[in-house]
């Protein structure tokens, strides 16, 4: 099985929380609620991580 990470088309931003949990077999919502927990313990680096994520992982 050949798996690759993309952006998913079920998104509400950039489909990249989405395309994590599809890549990792999670729900979405999991993905988006631990990303969310994460931004706000870090200040805005979490932020900058997912554009530069957004920017990188191709769409699906």
């Amino acid at each position: 099985m050949d798996k690759k990470l993309r952006r998913s088309h079920d998104h509400f931003v950039g489909g990249v929380c989405a395309g994590i949990g599809e890549y990792f077999g999670l729900d979405s919502t999991l993905v988006r609620v631990a990303y969310a927990f994460i931004s706000l313990l870090t200040g805005g680096i979490a932020v900058v991580f997912y554009i530069v994520l957004w920017v990188i992982i191709p769409e699906n």
